[in-house]
């Protein structure tokens, strides 16, 4: 049963990826046990990155804007490797909170929380929380100015 829900859940990422449809994508990505808020946009190529027996670990706020080939990464570890004993592995819960955005081809680490109205550049490295209506930047991604609301 356990490889069941590992192979439909394996299957289900793969046709979301790549989707044209963005309504398809997020029902797709709902149906793999993630939390996806309402008017939430996903462009194509969202890889998610995980051990498949972790559960809750992405949430997606209301509204969040994620761009194409973004890469969200709740573990990261060598697999079976010789080097496993002697290296970090990283595993946790990513949380993008409501107004997000996450531009072309960033990458979010395990365990990290995306403030409510940050914006995340493309092609950006995001290792450590983001403050809420924060913009980032770079790799790795640091603070290069905050969002002016009126």
């Amino acid at each position: 049963m356990k490889t069941l829900r590992k192979l439909k859940k394996k299957t289900l990422k793969y046709f979301a990826k790549n989707l044209p449809c963005c309504s398809l994508r997020i029902f797709l990505y709902k149906n793999c046990g993630y939390k996806i808020g309402k008017q939430t946009y996903i462009a194509e190529g969202l890889t998610v990155a995980e051990k498949l027996e972790d559960t809750d670990n992405l949430i997606i706020g209301n509204r969040v804007a994620i761009g194409p080939n973004v890469i969200l990464l709740t573990s990261s570890d060598p697999n079976d490797s010789h080097i496993r004993p002697y290296v970090k592995t990283q595993r946790g819960r990513i949380l993008i909170e409501d107004d997000a955005w996450l531009g072309a081809g960033s990458i979010i680490m395990p365990d990290i929380t995306i403030g409510k109205g940050a914006v995340v550049g493309a092609g950006s490295v995001v290792t450590k929380h983001v403050d809420p209506y924060h913009i980032v930047a770079g790799v790795p991604a640091k603070t290069i100015k905050k969002v002016e609301m009126p």
